[in-house]
């Protein structure tokens, strides 16, 4: 028997101060300023290496930076506003666990990447890259979007972002795999744990929310913005870290004719599979965006622009095609109840870029990459591996990925279904006024008061 409390009074302000009292410890021990943003240490270096201010990693790197910040906290947010009744939720969820991760994010991708006697140095680098491993977390959460309460997100993202950093690790400095975008370590990685842990926090009583579960108009319009700040930005999140030059810039080109040619084949595939020929608003807020993803890993790589616009139109297809057929088949027959259909926007695309960067990264020579093989692929470059064997790593990579996401995701989702975090009734999933004040709706107001009290007053089952 579960008891559904939905009263966060004490539950929600002891998880977020106790969390910021640790980080605030942990940064007071073991993070500094790196060398470029330490004004003793960069003073140094202007004064015994003839440097210049505008020689500081923050003006190559801060544009990209920002543009990637837009992504994570009104892109991603507002990508997830279609829902009728759950706007504030989703924007408002999604900052309080973006805010958290990427503090969370520095302290654990510093541990394994930054770590110089003893301290994390960060500067606007290490700032892109939490912002990177909280895109995975945000990713996760439009999984189970609508069906838990922010204290299950915050602790989904206590863990979801130390088996991050521990992948990465893994991926990119053991392995020696090349991911750019993080076709694989973003991407793939996010979707197939929130998709783990929707499995597990399984509701066979949903459908009792189902009226609650689908958009109107405007709700569909403020989504389309989140899609629209994506598309436009998606171009500075694959290339924001690629080596300055050519490698920036081809990624940066790479993922824009990417997702021009994923844009014409969603609208293709959305108006052929209707019996009317019309298009339907979901598949253009979420398909369109695959191909952004699908190019991630191969964008630094020379996949050619012919090769980027084969790669976008084919991850369009496969997302549109698995929004109209699949999803339907996941939540009837694997009971995985994907909110926002993550599963076709990030994990099948993503997939397919890992694919797509394992058959590149195999074709690699010097009569194609000179000495920018050197930056691309230093190992390739250096003599130690052939080009087959840095396929194979990236072929490697993506099969650790998919471990690292399902068990990760069963941890995480039994852990989360204890009956403790205020999670919402079957009743009231996809619901607002659960955990918001909703103005100008006294009706519901009470509505809810009476539902809440039944809750406490009689368990219902889980």
């Amino acid at each position: 028997m579960a008891e559904f409390n939905t009263n966060l009074r004490l539950k929600l302000p002891l998880i977020c101060i106790i969390l910021e009292v640790i980080l605030i410890i942990l940064f007071g021990v073991f993070v500094k300023y790196d060398s470029e943003t330490d004004s003793r240490l960069w003073h140094e270096e202007l004064t015994h290496h003839n440097k210049s201010n505008y020689d500081n990693d923050f003006y190559f790197r801060y544009p990209s930076f920002q543009d990637v910040h837009v992504m994570i906290f009104i892109g991603f947010g507002f990508l997830m506003t279609f829902l009728q009744r759950y706007g504030f939720s989703s924007v408002g969820f999604n900052f309080l666990i973006a805010a958290f991760s990427l503090q969370w994010a520095t302290l654990m991708q510093g541990f394994f990447h930054g770590m110089h006697g003893g301290k994390i140095h960060v500067g606007v680098e290490s700032m892109i890259n939490a912002d990177f491993c909280t895109g995975s977390v945000l990713i996760s959460f439009g999984a189970v979007l609508g069906k838990t309460s922010p204290v299950q997100l915050l602790l989904m993202a206590v863990i979801e972002v130390t088996l991050f950093a521990i992948n990465e690790y893994i991926i990119l400095s053991v392995l020696g795999a090349k991911d750019a975008g993080g076709s694989m370590t973003i991407h793939t990685f996010g979707a197939y744990f929130g998709l783990v842990v929707a499995r597990v926090l399984y509701r066979p009583q949903l459908d009792k929310s189902k009226s609650r579960n689908c958009s109107v108009y405007h709700s569909d319009l403020f989504a389309m913005i989140g899609t629209i700040y994506l598309w436009m930005f998606w171009p500075s999140f694959n290339s924001a870290i690629t080596a300055h030059g050519d490698d920036q810039h081809r990624t940066a080109m790479n993922t824009y004719y990417s997702l021009a040619s994923c844009t014409l084949a969603t609208f293709a595939i959305s108006s052929l599979v209707n019996h009317e020929g019309k298009l339907d608003m979901v598949h253009v807020q979420n398909a369109a965006l695959a191909g952004g993803v699908a190019v991630g890993t191969a964008g630094e790589m020379m996949l050619t622009p012919l090769g980027s616009m084969i790669v976008g139109f084919l991850a369009g297809t496969i997302s549109t095609l698995g929004f109209k057929y699949l999803s339907p088949i996941l939540e009837e027959k694997l009971h995985i109840q994907d909110t926002c259909g993550v599963h076709n926007l990030h994990g099948m695309p993503g997939i397919l870029g890992a694919i797509v960067g394992a058959v590149t990264a195999s074709l690699a020579s010097s009569e194609i990459y000179g000495d920018g093989m050197m930056e691309v692929f230093p190992d390739i470059y250096s003599g130690e591996i052939n080009a087959a064997s840095q396929g194979v790593r990236q072929a490697i990579s993506l099969g650790v990925t998919l471990g690292f996401a399902a068990v990760g995701g069963i941890i995480t989702g039994f852990l989360l279904k204890l009956s403790i975090y205020g999670s919402p009734p079957d009743t009231m999933c996809y619901e607002d006024g659960i955990y918001w004040e909703m103005p100008g709706e006294e009706e519901s107001h009470q509505e809810l008061a009476a539902v809440r009290t039944e809750e406490v007053e009689k368990p219902l089952n889980g």
